[in-house]
């Protein structure tokens, strides 16, 4: 006889028969019986809900940061550059400024994200060297941020309605438990990456891993660490960006950040971006 084949969804049951010495047996029947329980518990998660509740729990109305970062090129060369980071708003429609603070080559450089919940967003570049701001181009989001392993897109909010997602399974990182989800984006969403693997924790719904893709092909992976509970959301302190086709890294580490800080609305300007270098 041949094996049989189930799909529900984007899910596949095969069940074989039996050999005919247990077909009977309560053995055979339990074992069964445990595999289309493990596959129905698997179908009852819907990937974009997980990714919902994760976005849900990291909510605040605005945040800020001081980041450290150590670029580290193929020849094991290290470049170390700080920045500060605020962002106010919420998923979706928040907008985002991160300007460097040293070394003095890159002091007052400046970048503005507004992003927007149905396309991708809109970002800005202050140089104060050349007293010069550009609009980045979506063609340009590829690129690597002022010498980092940052692409310009990956400075942007990945706002979950942009994504459609399939659950794959479940992975242990870094003694986590995690769900294992690829997204891929839509039509109205332009990116450099034709889909993503994220893994986020099962526990606490923070991401610890992504990887990215360009047509099958590994194109970055950021893995987070130093995961810390702050004001009630669990954020990773730690974040190493890979380039690996470059076979450069860049980690970042993040202090003093907080949440929920009073902020306005016109720090996030292109006027703003010149007035504050």
């Amino acid at each position: 006889m041949s094996k049989r084949e189930f799909r529900i969804a984007n899910f596949e049951l095969r069940i074989w028969p039996l050999p005919e010495g247990i077909r009977n047996s309560q053995f055979a029947i339990r074992n069964l019986a445990l595999v289309i329980f493990l596959n129905v518990s698997l179908l009852q998660q819907d990937p974009r809900q997980i990714v919902e509740e994760g976005q849900r729990r990291a909510t605040a109305q605005s945040q800020r940061y001081e980041g450290t970062l150590e670029v580290i090129d193929a020849k094991s060369k290290i470049t170390r550059k700080r920045w500060q980071y605020d962002r106010i708003g919420s998923h979706g429609s928040s907008k985002a400024v991160l300007r460097f603070t040293a070394p003095a080559e890159v002091k007052g450089v400046a970048l503005l994200v507004i992003n927007h919940p149905d396309r991708s967003s809109d970002q800005w570049m202050w140089t104060p060297a050349i007293n010069r701001e550009r609009r980045i181009a979506l063609q340009d989001r590829a690129t690597r941020f002022f010498g980092t392993d940052f692409s310009f897109e990956d400075l942007e909010e990945r706002d979950t309605n942009q994504f459609d997602y399939r659950l794959l399974g479940e992975e242990t990182i870094d003694s986590a438990l995690c769900w294992n989800i690829e997204s891929k984006p839509k039509q109205t969403k332009i990116s450099q990456y034709t889909h993503s693997l994220l893994w986020i924790r099962k526990d606490n719904y923070a991401v610890v891993l992504i990887e990215n893709y360009n047509k099958g092909q590994l194109a970055r992976r950021a893995k987070y660490s130093d995961i810390r509970n702050v004001q009630g959301i669990w954020t990773a302190h730690t974040i190493e960006m890979r380039d690996v086709k470059r076979n450069s890294r860049t980690v970042l580490k993040i202090e003093k950040l907080q949440y929920n800080l009073p902020m306005k609305d016109d720090a996030f300007t292109q006027q703003a971006l010149r007035r504050e270098s």
